[in-house]
C-alpha cells in the first residue's frame, strides 16, 4: 500500500526544548530518567524499531519517512533523559535500576512485524505508554527542569500518537 501522508496530524511540534539543567544530584529522579533511556517502556524501544520500520520497503515511501523522522525526535529524548540522568548523579548507558541492579536494555523488548497494522498498533501502544509514564514522572519529580523537558517530551510523544492513530484509523 502506498500511503499519501497529506491528510496525517504533523507528527512535528514546533517549540523549543527547554534547557537541559538539572538542580542537583537525585538519586530516586536519575534512576527514572535512566529507565526513560534502558528500560523495557523507554525511548530505546521506541528508536530501535522506527529505525527498522523505516527500512522497510518502499523505504522511501511516505511511511518510511515518517518512521524516520520521528525516530530522530525520539533519539533526541534519548539524549535528554541520558543527560539528565548524569546531571542527577547516574551512569547514562543503555540500562535501568531493576530489583535492585542495574539491568541492560535489551531489543528483545521489541515487537518487529513487516504487517501493517501490528506494526502502527505497536507504534501506537507504545506511544501511550510512553505518555503515562512521562505524566506520572512529571507529577512526582520537583526539579523544575525535569519537570519542563518532561512538558516538553510529552508534546512530541503525543503528536507521535495522533499520526499513528490517524494511520490505523484510515486502514479501517
Amino acid at each position: 500500500m502506498e500511503w499519501n501522508l497529506q491528510g496525517i496530524p504533523d507528527d512535528r511540534v514546533d517549540a523549543p526544548y527547554p534547557k537541559v539543567q538539572a538542580s542537583g544530584p537525585n538519586r530516586s529522579a536519575a534512576r527514572q530518567m535512566l529507565d526513560n533511556v534502558g528500560g523495557s517502556n523507554s525511548e530505546m524501544p521506541a528508536v530501535a524499531p522506527y529505525v527498522c520500520n523505516g527500512l522497510i520497503p518502499p523505504s522511501d515511501g511516505p511511511l518510511a519517512m515518517l518512521f524516520h523522522r520521528i525516530s530522530i525526535v525520539e533519539m533526541r529524548h534519548l539524549q535528554i533523559f541520558g543527560t539528565l540522568a548524569a546531571q542527577l548523579g547516574e551512569n547514562p548507558r543503555l540500562w535501568t535500576w531493576r530489583c535492585g541492579r542495574m539491568a541492560w536494555w535489551s531489543p528483545g523488548y521489541n515487537t518487529y512485524t513487516s504487517e501493517l497494522r501490528p506494526l502502527l498498533a505497536a507504534a501506537a501502544e507504545g506511544e501511550r505508554r510512553a505518555i503515562e509514564k512521562y505524566r506520572r514522572q512529571r507529577d512526582e519529580i520537583h526539579d523544575p527542569n525535569i519537570t519542563e523537558n518532561l512538558s516538553r517530551i510529552l508534546l512530541d510523544e503525543q503528536a507521535h500518537l495522533r499520526a499513528f492513530e490517524y494511520l490505523l484509523q484510515t486502514l479501517d
